[in-house]
């Protein structure tokens, strides 16, 4: 691994927790500009490909939400694939995530991507240590012809030190909201952080290329990197706001009546 990248997954300094008011500020300010890159990729037929791989924990779900929150699904889409069905294991490992590849005018986000190969399925023992080698080097091939498909290819990996983790994976045990978010493989993964820093110093080696290069993030304040991540991506896609109509509401006309007689079923007004 290279100095650089030893530095920039090196324990960052503590700092100062971001506040709400800031952060609902830049939010809103950030997904108008989001907005506008919807505009732009639709209108241009731009096709954008964005994976979000890390540790469980790490904060890949808040970032994906806040990234969508305000725009289109028809535009951004997720994809957030399950385990393999038996036939899907019997097909090219690539294929079953190749058919999910934007068209024009579309964004798709990968939460968890081809990169399980590299990840829960190496650790876990989920494929052989031959399948592994086999996927890293298929990798930059296989993105470099994407790239060169036409498609935007952004990657981000999550970095979240194991005591924020564990303060996370406490919290979904403990918070009946977020229970679901706690998958059986979470718990059995838990105490193989050692195994998943290999694989990712093994991942990065082989697939942290010129064309798809790896973009590291923070998690540690959940604010920040989902602010950091989504600004990222606007100076990383091209575009420009496009020309606005003035949009004016024409008067109408609400013919007075009496209240209907039909037997409305309300819905209980408990607050």
């Amino acid at each position: 691994m290279s100095k650089k990248r030893k530095e920039a997954l090196a324990p960052a300094a503590p700092v100062e927790a971001l506040g709400s008011k800031e952060y609902d500020k830049e939010l809103k300010r950030l997904h108008g500009e989001l907005v506008k890159l919807q505009q732009w990729v639709v209108a241009k037929g731009l096709k954008v490909c964005i994976v979000f791989e890390g540790r469980d924990g790490a904060g890949k779900g808040g970032t994906i939400k806040a990234l969508t929150e305000r725009v289109s699904p028809r535009v951004f889409r997720v994809v957030a694939l399950p385990a393999p069905t038996e036939r899907e294991k019997s097909q090219m490992y690539f294929q079953r995530y190749m058919q999910h590849l934007p068209a024009a005018g579309e964004i798709t986000i990968f939460d968890r991507s081809w990169y399980n190969r590299a990840g829960v399925e190496r650790v876990m023992g989920f494929c052989s240590a031959e399948q592994v080698e086999k996927f890293l080097e298929s990798t930059p091939l296989a993105e470099r012809a994407i790239v060169e498909s036409g498609i935007i290819l952004l990657k981000y990996w999550l970095e979240v030190s194991p005591e924020e983790q564990e303060r996370r994976l406490r919290d979904r045990i403990d918070d009946p909201r977020k229970t679901w978010k706690l998958s059986p493989m979470d718990v059995k993964s838990y105490d193989r952080w050692d195994d998943y820093t290999q694989a990712r110093d093994d991942m990065f080696a082989a697939t942290d290329t010129s064309w798809a290069p790896w973009f590291v993030a923070r998690s540690e304040d959940k604010k920040k990197v989902r602010l950091n991540v989504l600004r990222h991506i606007l100076d990383h896609v091209p575009y420009e706001a496009l020309p606005r109509e003035e949009v004016k509401l024409p008067k109408r006309k609400i013919k007075r009546r009496d209240s209907s007689s039909y037997p409305f079923r309300f819905v209980a007004e408990h607050y």
